[in-house]
């Protein structure tokens, strides 16, 4: 007989039992985790819990399928529930609905237009506040759930934190999370132990998702109404999903298609509205706990939105009894693994410089304020931009040299020419005592913007009032275009 092609022969690494194991039980953890989630998120939103669990159910299908981040969580998030939220407030769901359409149509324009290499400008110290930001917002979220609450709540709760810390060291081979989940439900069922429970956050579904088309008007005022919150969900989902990613990148030690996940996001998002859901984005906690389970694949990602669907309908009265304890104790988990302890360490700080350790602080000030990552880092990113345009400002250096028969003096500029550090430029040269004939060199030098262009300008008047010869020399192709362009037409000498 013949043997079949070798891609044929050839089994996909996720078919492999233990792949296959950790995939699914990462799933179940996820789905598990992802119920409360989407209900509180639902609440904030203003809308009811079956709205953010559909959302979650088509999300994580959806992604699973046209994501570029294999392992990575999208389901219905806090961020975008705080951006819909007044939608659904002034205008109802169905409008929410719509606005999650549209915002899922412009991620995709977004993505075509090549958002996602703006990724490269991200720098790590802003990286680093994300990340400790994320995790200081996924403990304090679990907060609520630990006030006014019955001291059997933080006994179960040491008990699963006992079992998460204790249980890897003795295996792995399933998710401490999952045990710690079973064993807290089945001892407050067993022990008739009266807490919190999953049932308490909200009412869960008893049918699947209908597929629809939003009711609302379609005219110029519709648009006119949902536009600015369909851009702004667009943008912060976009930016969590990709700095998720990014994050997901690291621990993974691999790489994403980054332009495919926002391709993706949208995709998700377009369907999750047509199936009347709250839309979404990369959950990190979730994210979290699926990839420190060992998931690496997008079917973990995949039968997390299915054991969503499956738990909440055909095991919702199960469900219901989860004592809240059980997923607070796997969220603070999750909390202290996302933080980069490292970055905090004494050591650490010393030998970081204080630009990069003052944007992670910012970055972590902002988002914790706010509660939303997508500001914080847009604040972290601009503070970068200024101190690092401080600090390469002070780069730039103006040398002089005479020559022996003191008819001509040389000064030699060395560094980056740009707005922050061409504005002192034109206070570098002695305009009263040189002579008659003057060079400056930039062949260490490169022109950056029309500032620099400008303050050249500002020099040659200078000189050229006090009836003294300049020379402007050595410029590099680039630097001589751009003064070649601009020079004598700025104006404001």
């Amino acid at each position: 007989m013949m043997s079949l092609p070798a891609v044929l022969r050839t089994r996909p690494s996720w078919l492999s039992p233990r792949v296959l194991r950790t995939e699914v039980l990462s799933g179940l953890v996820v789905a598990l985790a992802l119920i409360p989630e989407a209900i509180s998120f639902s609440i904030i939103a203003g809308v009811d819990p079956r709205v953010g669990l559909f959302a979650s159910f088509t999300m994580a299908v959806t992604i699973a399928f046209a994501g570029g981040r294999p392992a990575m969580i999208s389901a219905a998030t806090g961020a975008i529930a705080l951006v819909l939220a007044p939608v659904a407030r002034d205008y109802g769901v169905e409008y929410l609905v719509a606005t999650v359409i549209l915002g899922g149509v412009l991620q995709v324009l977004l993505s075509a237009a090549g958002v996602a290499r703006l990724m490269r400008f991200l720098p790590r110290s802003v990286m680093v506040g994300f990340v400790n930001a994320l995790a200081i917002l996924i403990f304090t979220a679990q907060l609520p759930y630990l006030t006014d609450v019955p001291w059997s709540v933080y006994a179960l709760l040491a008990g699963g934190l006992a079992i998460m810390v204790g249980l890897p060291r003795l295996t792995t081979a399933i998710p401490a999370p999952l045990v710690a989940i079973v064993v807290l439900t089945a001892f407050t069922i067993i022990a008739s132990v009266t807490v919190p429970t999953v049932g308490d956050q909200g009412t869960l579904p008893e049918s699947l998702p209908v597929l629809g088309i939003p009711a609302v008007p379609l005219t110029f005022e519709t648009l006119t109404i949902i536009a600015p919150f369909a851009l702004a969900m667009a943008l912060v989902g976009l930016m969590e999903s990709l700095m998720t990613a990014k994050l997901v990148d690291s621990i993974t030690d691999t790489h994403s298609d980054k332009t495919r996940e926002s391709w993706g996001q949208g995709v998700a998002n377009i369907v999750t509205g047509f199936f009347g859901g709250m839309g979404g984005c990369a959950m990190i906690g979730q994210t979290m706990i699926n990839v420190k389970s060992g998931a690496r694949t997008r079917l973990s990602t995949f039968l997390a939105g299915i054991f969503l669907l499956v738990l909440v309908l055909a095991l919702g009265e199960v469900v219901a009894l989860i004592p809240m304890a059980a997923l607070v104790g796997v969220m603070i988990m999750v909390s202290v693994g996302t933080f980069d302890w490292h970055s905090i360490q004494p050591k650490t700080l010393r030998k970081m410089p204080k630009s990069e350790t003052a944007v992670m602080v910012a970055t972590v000030a902002v988002t914790v304020f706010t509660h939303n990552l997508a500001i914080g880092v847009v604040v972290g990113v601009l503070v970068a931009m200024v101190l690092f345009a401080r600090r390469v400002a002070h780069l730039v250096s103006v040398d002089s040299v005479l020559d022996p028969d003191g008819s001509t003096k040389i000064y030699r500029v060395t560094g980056q020419l740009f707005f922050a550090s061409s504005n002192d430029l034109v206070f570098q040269f002695d305009y009263a005592n040189d002579p008659a004939n003057v060079v400056i060199d930039l062949s260490e030098a490169h022109i950056w913007d029309a500032s620099t262009v400008a303050s050249l300008d500002a020099i040659t008047t200078k000189y050229e009032s006090r009836g003294t010869t300049l020379t402007i020399t050595g410029m590099n192709k680039s630097s001589e275009k751009r003064h070649a362009a601009l020079a004598g037409t700025l104006g404001g000498h």
